[in-house]
């Protein structure tokens, strides 16, 4: 009988089946590594660099493809893996984001009586007792659990005040699977972590660990319930929005059992219609509601597709608004930490200035830059964008000529993507809510601008710090007084060095131009070598066979060094 794994009260599973799982996706993950090692290291060492820039985008667009049929294929934790992949624009080329970006729950539905085994295992008692009835159709099926309809019973009616629930059920077995996607991606990440130009860019083990935190809470569905009581209590008193009250007497870590409060999807324009609500009128009320909760909650839903709002006709009297924001799923909630928000304000109060080098300073702060890198370059780029558009409002940024953004990112485009960083885990669930947030926005008006609604937010933002404005000013005083006292010592000793001859000014394009010249003539010279001994050897051979060879094989010698000269730096 085949050895078996088990994971609490759940199914037991076949360790075979991990053991497939877990090799499938390192082979997938090896085989596109070596595909990436040969087009992008080796072809360019050789001086077929060319080949490898013009198949780029469609080798990227191909692994994304194939990765997408993969997570599809085996469901589980490597659709979240895709969608967690779109949405690091920091860190991955724009042909595998895009490609990633549509990936959905496209599984499958558990079948229902698995289902009701393990709901009644986890509740304790059949789901006969606990519910008048169960809609066997699931209203959603997503590759960590489904939902279902259901009526509670008339006692946990009475106790309750709610009659229509739905009942959120987790896949069995899906905790050791999750497990087993983790260790997989944990290995590629160690892989990767050896490769010195990837390792440069981004620290792969730490934003394995920063997705499996986010997909660890995803299946704790305690905390979900508590991140929903949470929500609402930010929430309470304000009439735009609702949200589900949770039925915690039927709650457990793998069941949710939740009001009902399905109504009309957020981008349903003909039925909001239908229902006179204008969506023009939901657009900018759903990115006030979602900036609320960045700047002024600091807690905030990460994940508001629209199959997680719902646009509810309130009760005549109830609010402001003829209808409610109902928000559903809080599997995936972020916080804008105190040192996040401090990081913000620092962000502000440079760009407000026009400081570049603050401006990367703060950025530092944040854990934008990664400890390698060289940030010289960066602050003359953020200099000369503040000099260039320092002092524009949102709306005069809009009407500035694009050639001009596009001459500015010629300049400095290299710049920026040469140096190694990556955003962190609350910076990630922001710009995932931002981006989610502008495209709900666009389907209900297409005239809608975020950045209108942005503005407002940004200027309180900065209103409410600048209490600690004048602090600042103070600490950035007594550092230029700090400066100014030294100023005289590094003169002297900068004049000294000077006479010494032992003055070393580091230009990083003349240097990186020369070693590319040094490069090729020692190619060159190689293969000048090269040439002479294969061709000499060639003569040779027609008088002595054992010299012409000898001189042909050791012609491999410098045709060795020609393909990997430069390869360290």
């Amino acid at each position: 009988m085949a050895s078996t794994v088990q994971e609490g009260n759940e199914r037991p599973i076949p360790v075979r089946e991990h053991r497939g799982r877990y090799r499938r996706i390192l082979r997938f993950a090896a085989w596109h590594l070596a595909t990436t090692w040969w087009f992008e290291l080796f072809l360019p060492r050789i001086g077929l660099g060319r080949i490898a820039a013009q198949t780029r985008s469609r080798r990227m667009r191909r692994f994304a493809q194939r990765f997408h049929d993969l997570a599809v294929e085996l469901g589980g934790l490597m659709i979240k893996v895709g969608q967690f992949l779109s949405s690091r624009l920091d860190v991955l080329p724009p042909e595998i984001t895009k490609e990633l970006e549509g990936l959905q729950d496209e599984v499958p539905p558990v079948a229902f009586p698995a289902i009701s085994a393990l709901a009644a295992q986890e509740l304790g008692t059949p789901l006969a007792r606990v519910f008048d009835s169960v809609d066997q159709t699931p209203i959603a099926a997503a590759s960590l659990g489904q939902a279902h309809r259901a009526h509670l019973n008339p006692m946990d009616a009475a106790d309750t005040g709610l009659g229509a629930v739905v009942v959120k059920v987790q896949r069995p077995g899906i905790g050791a699977v999750v497990d087993v996607d983790l260790a997989a991606l944990r290995k590629v990440a160690g892989w990767l972590s050896h490769v010195r130009l990837v390792s440069r860019r981004a620290d792969m083990p730490a934003l394995v660990e920063e997705f499996a935190q986010t997909s660890l809470a995803e299946i704790d569905y305690l905390q979900e319930a508590v991140n929903a009581e949470r929500f609402a209590a930010d929430f309470a008193g304000d009439g735009r929005v609702a949200v589900p009250s949770v039925v915690w007497e039927r709650t457990t870590r793998r069941v949710l059992t939740l009001e009902d409060v399905t109504a009309i999807k957020i981008t349903d324009v003909h039925a909001l219609r239908a229902a006179g609500i204008d969506p023009a009128q939901v657009a900018p009320a759903f990115a006030a509601i979602m900036f609320d909760q960045l700047f002024t909650n600091g807690f905030f839903h990460a994940d508001p597709h629209p199959g997680n709002i719902f646009v509810t006709p309130a009760t005549a009297g109830t609010g402001e608004l003829p209808w409610k924001l109902t928000f559903i799923d809080f599997g995936m909630m972020g916080e804008v930490t105190a040192s996040t928000r401090s990081g913000l304000r620092k962000l502000v109060i440079a760009a407000a200035a026009r400081d570049g080098k603050g401006l990367v300073a703060a950025i530092n702060d944040v854990g934008v830059l990664m400890p390698s890198a060289d940030s010289a370059a960066l602050e003359r780029a953020m200099t000369q964008l503040f000099a260039r558009f320092g002092g524009m409002g949102f709306a005069e940024l809009r009407e500035v000529d694009p050639r001009e953004f596009r001459d500015f990112a010629v300049e400095f485009g290299d710049v920026v993507r040469s140096l190694p960083f990556q955003l962190p885990e609350n910076f990630l669930l922001i710009i995932r809510a931002m981006s989610l947030t502008s495209g709900v926005c666009s389907a209900l008006d297409e005239r809608f601008n975020l950045w209108d609604s942005v503005e407002p937010y940004a200027a309180q933002l900065l209103r409410d710090e600048r209490g600690n404005l004048v602090q600042d000013v103070a600490r950035q005083a007594l550092d230029a007084a700090g400066v100014a006292l030294r100023l005289p010592g590094r003169l002297d000793a900068l004049a000294a060095r000077m006479e010494e001859g032992s003055l070393q000014v580091a230009v990083p394009r003349l240097e990186r131009q020369a070693a590319r010249v040094e490069k090729a003539v020692r190619r060159s010279a190689s293969a000048v070598v090269f040439g002479s001994l294969l061709v000499a050897g060639a003569i040779v051979r027609a008088d002595d066979l054992v010299l012409g060879n000898v001189l042909m094989a050791v012609s491999a010698v410098p045709l060795l060094h020609a393909l990997w000269v430069g390869r360290r730096r």
